[in-house]
């Protein structure tokens, strides 16, 4: 599928949701375990997708409309949730998502891209020469990525209680990217 900023934008905009009507008031057994030693919890995720909110999609837009390939994005922490969400309830990381979400969205929105300003290049630090387009499928592609990861985190909770289903499970037999953005 081509790029499309309205269909990427009408995506990027559920996803608070679907993290809301999934993860908001959930016993902690299911948002506070992990995988595993090294692994995220959906808490961690969540908090994860807040700080990409604040220093990532929207700064890398400026910065590819601003200065182009000539000035690299600044590094991504894709471990600075453990930090940030430290002594937050998950809550307040949903709220938190919905009102950063909503804020760059409407950043985006305010900016007017035309179709001339989706093959503009900025430089990633370690992938180099990217597009506008691309950054911008990628923050859709990577909310998908984490949603994928939450659901496969709290189904690994049931691994042992689903008995012989488990190789009938696909969300059980994946093990990508627990660790990673």
């Amino acid at each position: 599928m081509p790029f499309n900023l309205d269909d990427t934008t009408a995506l990027l905009a559920r996803t608070p949701a679907a993290l809301d009507a999934l993860l908001r008031d959930l016993p902690d057994a299911w948002t506070q375990r992990n995988e595993g030693e090294t692994t995220w919890t959906a808490f961690d995720v969540v908090g994860h997708l807040n700080h990409g909110e604040r220093t990532d999609w929207i700064p890398r837009v400026k910065r590819i409309l601003e200065s182009g390939e000539t000035r690299p994005f600044d590094p991504f922490d894709r471990f600075a949730q453990s930090r940030e969400s430290e002594g937050q309830t998950l809550a307040f990381l949903l709220d938190e998502f919905a009102r950063l979400r909503a804020g760059n969205l409407e950043h985006l929105r305010a900016l007017h891209l035309q179709p001339a300003d989706f093959v503009r290049r900025g430089r990633h630090p370690a992938l180099g020469v990217v597009t506008l387009s691309e950054l911008l499928s990628t923050w859709a592609a990577h909310d998908l990525t984490h949603l994928h990861q939450i659901s496969r985190i709290m189904a690994h909770q049931y691994r042992d209680a689903v008995g012989p289903w488990s190789k009938f499970l696909g969300v059980l037999q994946c093990s990508g990217h627990s660790a990673s953005a």
